[in-house]
């Protein structure tokens, strides 16, 4: 099927001052390495497809990555996988990839395209990022005031974002399995994972599940 890409006013948002800088406890963390990821990721069940020199294809260039605070979940507005994989590997005019750090297609398998700091989640709400840092109950994001892209690691997930393609149940588990892969790392609950649409007003991904379906089926796994 040909990809059908939409522009997603997704910021490439350089390094500011928030609530990272200034809280020391909550959700936290360094970045884990490259090799702890796929490692979690694995442990995890997921089944993972290695995408040329992933771990090192970020935006470290343009602003730090971490610390890191959650998993932010988004779909692609775009129908193929081969070619999901490649815009989320490569970007497009005006938003340079990666545009997160893994692709979970329709079948369930996750694709790594990039490590480091990526293109997905732009500017959010500070007030979101402190309950997803105290791991609390989110409150409406109505500011883009705060830099996602340092703060989350990023899915993107293969669907037209139309309320009608389905979600394969191989997909929404592998949502889950990665999710849950990251927050087991860092000993976080599901709390730690959010939509790309409680973080960024105007957005509205992932669409076609609730984020707190995510997190409930998150929250099975990490029993």
């Amino acid at each position: 099927m040909s990809v059908r890409r939409v522009s997603k006013r997704v910021n490439e948002a350089g390094p500011d001052r928030g609530p990272q800088d200034d809280q020391n406890g909550g959700g936290m963390a360094s970045p884990m390495s490259a090799g702890d990821f796929l490692a979690a990721l694995t442990n995890e069940g997921v089944r993972v497809t290695q995408v040329g020199d992933w771990r090192h294809h970020n935006r470290n260039h343009k602003g730090p990555w971490g610390p890191v605070h959650g998993v932010m979940i988004h779909h692609t507005v775009t129908s193929g996988t081969q070619e999901t994989v490649e815009i989320c590997r490569d970007g497009f005019e005006g938003l340079p990839g990666p545009l997160c750090h893994g692709m979970i297609a329709k079948d369930g398998g996750l694709h790594l395209v990039g490590y480091g700091r990526a293109n997905h989640a732009g500017l959010g709400d500070d007030d979101v990022l402190r309950a997803v840092i105290a791991e609390k109950a989110l409150p409406a994001d109505n500011e883009a005031n705060t830099d996602g892209n340092r703060a989350f690691y990023g899915f993107e997930c293969e669907n037209l974002g139309d309320g009608e393609d389905p979600w394969p149940e191989a997909q929404l588990d592998a949502i889950a399995r990665a999710a849950a892969a990251v927050c087991r790392h860092h000993g976080w609950t599901e709390r730690s994972v959010i939509g790309h649409l409680e973080w960024q007003p105007g957005k509205v991904d992932p669409r076609g599940f609730t984020m707190a379906e995510m997190r409930d089926r998150i929250h099975e796994r990490l029993k």
